[in-house]
């Protein structure tokens, strides 16, 4: 079982940055592809990006594409997501998971350990 703990989170106006960062406890990052997603108020979760174990690549939702940029360290365990160019609909508890699945997978149900999740708030 692996242990996710979120951090990084706060307050921005918009078109500012932050850096959300996930740590692990319990087994290596390493051999799971890692994912962070986001929920706001009355809606679904989200993904927004994705990570792959073997080779590193990334994928992300369009509506974060060019903004966000997913990396991990697995000599730290760890996995980061830096977002720039906030806007006020980022605003959402952001998540992160790892996931077992092929190449990035992008559902929820794909994904099998969560972290409690950071609020990321945007004011405009």
């Amino acid at each position: 079982q692996v242990q996710l703990v979120e951090s990084g989170g706060g307050l921005v106006q918009a078109g500012g940055s932050l850096r959300l960062s996930c740590a692990a406890s319990g087994r290596t990052l390493s051999t799971y592809v890692m994912g962070w997603f986001r929920q706001a108020p009355g809606k679904e979760r989200e993904f927004v990006a994705g990570v792959r174990r073997s080779d590193g690549r990334t994928g992300y939702a369009d509506s974060v594409k060019g903004r966000f940029t997913i990396s991990r360290d697995n000599a730290k365990n760890a996995v980061y997501v830096q977002m720039n160019s906030l806007k006020p609909e980022d605003t959402a508890v952001y998540y992160c998971a790892t996931s077992r699945g092929e190449g990035i997978p992008t559902m929820t149900w794909e994904y099998d350990n969560w972290g409690q999740g950071t609020q990321v708030t945007v004011s405009s």
